[in-house]
């Protein structure tokens, strides 16, 4: 994935993907810990939309003094494989990221 990103607005997500949009305002331009609209299956398989931050690690959880590994890009020949992707891919934890660009 990109560094930064242009999300949908609000129409987008009701006109394109039928769902409606999260409650919480986000930023036109989204660059990694931004929150910003992602769609996705909930619980009954139904498309729901919620706000959503990418980094597979936020910075903020990391602890003091451990030097953080990038997660940004999964390459599609190995994110079954890397310990940092292998479990949410495995597990089908998979989403939409609707953008302009």
């Amino acid at each position: 994935m990109c560094t930064n990103y242009a999300p949908v607005q609000r129409q987008v997500l009701r006109d394109v993907f039928g769902v409606e949009p999260p409650a919480a305002e986000w930023k036109p331009e989204t660059w990694p810990e931004y929150a910003a609209p992602i769609v996705r299956a909930d619980g009954d398989g139904r498309r729901d939309s919620v706000l959503a931050t990418f980094s597979l690690v936020s910075r903020s959880r990391i602890p003091e003094g451990v030097h953080p590994f990038d997660t940004m890009n999964a390459r599609s020949e190995t994110v079954g494989e890397k310990r940092s992707f292998s479990g949410p891919w495995k597990k089908g934890q998979l989403c939409l990221v609707p953008m302009y660009r």
